[in-house]
This record gives C-alpha cells, structure tokens and sequence, in this order.
C-alpha cells in the first residue's frame, strides 16, 4: 500500500477549502450589480447597487440609505449586505450630498429611487408591493422621512421621472438617526446651527434660524396614522446623535397610533457592527418578515 504524505494531504485539502471559497465569492460577485443610474439630476449621476438573492424572483426588496451626515459617505458602505442570503434583494442607494444640493434634495433623490426600482421591477424580480427602507445616520433620517411622507406632494419631487408610480414604502429601519431638528437646535446646538455644521450644511443655514424648514426636514413633524411600521435602535452611549432623537419619533408614532419598535443598545455610540450582528439581526430580520409578510398594496 503506497501512503500519502501528511503534508500533501494538508495541501490538498487547503487548496480544496480554497476552492470552494473561491467560488462561493465568485458566485456572490455575481449576484451584485454596480451603478446603475437610476436618476441624472443637473448633470449629477444617482446610482445604485443591487445586491441579489440567490433566487431573485418574487423577493422582497430593502433600499439601503448610507450615513455620513449628508455630506460625505456612500452606496458602497451598505451594512445590510448580508440579507441576500435570507432571500432578499438589497439596493443600496446614492443621494446628492449637501455640498451638491440642499434639503429637501436628498429625500427628493430616495423617492425617485424607490419609484425607479418599482419601474423596473419585472426586469430584476423583486417584489414591489414589499419595499423596505433602512438607513444608518443621515440614511436613518432619510428612512424616517421615508416612512413617514407617503404621499406628500411637497416633499415627492420629480426627480427622475416614473411619477406614475407610488414612492411609498411598507417598512423603515432607522439606525440612528436624527428625527426633530428643532428639538436638536437645542440640545445640540453645536451640530443644529453653528454654520458648518452638518444639519446647517444640509438646510443652508441654523435649524434656529429655519424653524419651517428644520420641521420639514424632521420626521417625527409628519408622522401620521398611515406611516410604515418602523424600527428603531440607537445606542445609550451615543454622543453623536443624542437618543432623545429617537425618543421623539417613537413617541409621535405611539401618540398617532401607528406601529413602532424601538431597541436602546446598553453602551453602544454611534454605530458599530453589533448594531448589525446577532441579537439585533434576528431582530430586523423579525420585523421585516412579520410587516412586509402583512403588507398590502398602497
């Protein structure tokens, strides 16, 4: 009997492992789609990425909002990649930054982009009549604002076109984010209306100083009996975004009666991969099963 050098079998099987490897990236790159334009909006390129289920048909479909305080950051930074796996088509979204265009560009550029993926839905299988919408910071603003303005032709915009199709979304997961600007003038003035600041770069000036505007840009001003369900997680220890501003979200949706969930992370700041991970994973995946599961047509 001729035996096999252990040192053969190891390299055999490292180079097997490899394989595999190898071919699970590749068929993960695969299942990615880079930059497509959805919008051209005064020569500015939106795109997205399109991060699909291994069976992409009849999914149902996340819009992921990236962070970066509205002036930095991007599509490429999507902390739901991961969901694909349990069989649901992400797209992962760009917006114009502040030092582009002012409020309320950026939610402008989230619905055209919710409208354009109902427009060409048959061509990548998801489900349009189960859209969620997530973000983290800036994105998780932008997603309470999502939730929150349905229908609200101020704040619809005409951005890439496809208005005959609805911007509505049937959940929102807001990791995060700033909900009353107002509220923030004053317990964080230095980040609501000193100038350079990022919510004075976002409205062009103090949230003090545009009170009309700093309501609008402020989800927890629109909420209403007919708003997506939404879910809520932000740490205790976050200095960046103070937890009363998810406090006031949740309490305007409790007092109009619409659904929400909120999840405060014991010595969490602002952001973090345990937001992503685990517990709280089994948590968004919980929610996003049990309302888009039970949502119906708007």
């Amino acid at each position: 009997m001729r035996f096999v050098p252990l040192r053969c079998v190891f390299l055999g099987i490292l180079f097997l492992v490899f394989c595999l490897l190898s071919k699970g990236y590749a068929d993960e790159q695969k299942r990615v789609i880079r930059d497509i334009e959805f919008a051209v909006v005064d020569g500015y390129s939106l795109k997205l990425d399109l991060y699909q289920s291994s069976k992409p048909r009849g999914s149902k479909l996340l819009v992921w909002i990236h962070g970066g305080g509205w002036r930095k950051g991007s599509k490429e930074k999507c902390f739901l990649k991961w969901l694909p796996a349990h069989g649901y088509t992400v797209a992962s979204i760009s917006y114009r930054l502040s030092s582009v265009a002012k409020f309320p560009a950026q939610l402008h550029d989230c619905k055209a982009a919710v409208r354009w993926l109902r427009a060409n839905a048959d061509k990548y299988g998801y489900e349009t009549k189960k859209i969620a919408v997530a973000g983290a910071s800036a994105g998780g603003h932008l997603s309470a604002l999502m939730a929150t303005t349905g229908g609200n032709k101020e704040l619809e915009g005409k951005v890439g076109g496809n208005l005959d199709q609805s911007s509505r979304v049937q959940a929102a997961i807001d990791y995060y984010g700033a909900t009353d600007f107002i509220l923030r003038s004053k317990t964080q003035p230095s980040r609501a209306n000193d100038k350079g600041s990022v919510v004075y770069d976002l409205l062009g000036g103090g949230a003090h100083e545009k009170p009309a505007l700093a309501k609008q840009a402020s989800a927890a001003y629109h909420v209403s009996r007919d708003d997506a369900p939404l879910l809520v997680f932000h740490g205790n220890k976050d200095n960046t975004v103070l937890l009363d501003q998810s406090h006031a979200i949740v309490k305007a949706y409790q007092k109009s009666g619409s659904r929400v969930q909120i999840y405060v992370i014991g010595g969490a700041g602002h952001g973090g991969n345990r937001f992503y991970e685990d517990e709280n994973a089994q948590r968004l995946l919980a929610f996003l099963e049990d309302t888009l599961n039970s949502a119906q047509n708007q």
